[in-house]
């Protein structure tokens, strides 16, 4: 079972139909749900990984969703970037995902960081959030949100696409990091690597959809989370791996 130190809200979720389903599941129940809604889940980045994590959290009533990012929407993001539409190109991707986002559940909270999440700034953000979710898309954010989140004690979801694969851990003080996996940062120019050799748009939907899975199992306390195992997926060959990091 998960462990967590979140307390049951005093929301009354039974009273909301959108939750029944969760509720119904004897794993979750009341308590689960609670713990769901009182909540504070911070994602990193507003792209093909964060708008699937997004929008299914704010679906399942996470209360309070912190999303970061500095870019703007732009025509070849949206074949994966499905918080987005057409009409919002050119806006800063976190205003365009906290309109979907409150569009499909407007009883949670949405705080928006039009910002690049560098050393500057990444304590001070992740300090308020209860688990945070790695949506970026370069090895310097990745590393950075490793290292914060260990450094602050911060439970989170890593998460990696690129052209037909993707690959996902959890992450829990204690635990194997990302950075145990992989102890040093590629050699590489610090840009989205999809621009240059491609992604298939519904790798970032699948990964993403898992770490949005894994997140709600945490804050629920429901099942066992990919922590010390890193799953990967391949698309060409539609299979799943799960390898023991211990």
């Amino acid at each position: 079972m998960c462990e967590t130190n979140l307390c049951p809200s005093e929301c009354n979720v039974e009273s909301k139909p959108r939750y029944n389903r969760h509720i119904l599941l004897s794993e979750m129940g009341k308590e689960g749900q609670e713990r769901i809604c009182n909540a504070k889940v911070l994602i990193v980045g507003a792209g093909g990984l964060g708008s699937p994590v997004a929008l299914y959290l704010a679906a399942s009533g996470v209360g309070t969703i912190g999303i970061v990012d500095a870019d703007v929407v732009d025509e070849s993001n949206l074949h994966r970037q499905v918080i987005h539409d057409t009409a919002s190109a050119g806006e800063p991707k976190v205003l365009s995902a906290k309109r979907r986002m409150l569009a499909v559940n407007p009883e949670i909270k949405v705080n928006t960081y039009e910002m690049f999440f560098d050393a500057g700034n990444a304590e001070e953000i992740v300090r308020d959030y209860d688990f945070v979710v790695d949506a970026t898309d370069n090895f310097t954010s990745k590393y950075l949100v490793n290292d914060v989140c260990v450094r602050c004690g911060k439970p989170f979801s890593h998460g990696s696409v690129i052209r037909f694969s993707g690959m996902t851990m959890t992450h829990v003080p204690g635990i194997s990091t990302y950075r145990d996996i992989f102890p040093q940062q590629p050699d590489t120019h610090d840009e989205d690597l999809s621009s240059h050799v491609g992604i298939l748009g519904t790798v970032s939907g699948v990964i993403g959809t898992i770490q949005a899975t894994e997140v709600l199992k945490y804050l629920s306390g429901v099942g066992d989370l990919l922590t010390d195992r890193l799953l990967t997926f391949d698309a060409l060959t539609m299979q799943f791996s799960v390898v023991s990091l211990v």
